[in-house]
């Protein structure tokens, strides 16, 4: 048995969507972001003084599962997904579920950036990419310990990924991530001209 061993890990779960039909189902998708973001004159309004550059729906229509039947197809999908993180982590429910209450879309162009944050009451968060431009900002999560370290020295910079005090996700159109929603993260500012289109939510335990 070695004499060091890892303990309490943070476990993200990155996949494809879907296996088959993923291509059209996301420029369904797409086409609708774009058509809620013209309508949704709140939102832009909401963004242009919260979400410097982009739009973001979540301080207006932050449950689109419930308003599109495209975006509940969606959550559908994500259930699938979050059934199987939730068996990872070990999680017994005690008869609840994970429901997702909340669902937005965020459009970033270049220089849109999303700070580092959590999302408070949730259980499960994530986000899934209809569209990610090559070399566009990727997702950024911190090592939840960082606070506690003090006076520790710095890691090496070549030092192992699982090491690091942040990593990065670079995701692709059709993939998502799913994360527990205490994990704190960001988006860099988007540093090419093509937009950074997500679908952000969460999950509650009820």
């Amino acid at each position: 048995m070695s004499a060091i061993k890892a303990w309490f890990p943070t476990l993200i779960y990155t996949q494809r969507l879907l296996d088959k039909g993923g291509r059209a189902f996301n420029a369904e998708l797409l086409d609708e972001s774009h058509k809620i973001r013209a309508f949704d004159e709140p939102g832009q309004a909401w963004s242009a003084a919260h979400y410097p550059l982009g739009y973001t729906s979540y301080g207006s229509m932050d449950r689109l599962h419930q308003f599109s039947s495209t975006f509940d197809q969606l959550r559908a999908h994500i259930d699938r997904h979050v059934a199987v993180y939730a068996k990872a982590l070990d999680w017994d429910l005690r008869g609840g579920k994970l429901l997702m209450t909340d669902c937005w879309l965020n459009i970033m162009p270049r220089g849109c950036a999303h700070s580092f944050h959590i999302h408070p009451q949730a259980v499960v968060s994530g986000t899934y990419y209809l569209q990610m431009p090559k070399g566009g900002a990727g997702l950024k999560f911190e090592d939840p310990r960082l606070s506690r370290m003090m006076a520790a020295p710095m890691r090496r910079a070549r030092a192992a990924a699982e090491q690091r005090p942040h990593i990065v996700y670079n995701a692709k159109a059709g993939e998502l991530i799913l994360f527990e929603s205490w994990l704190r993260h960001e988006v860099p500012a988007n540093p090419v001209d093509e937009a950074r289109v997500s679908v952000s939510f969460n999950y509650h335990w009820v």
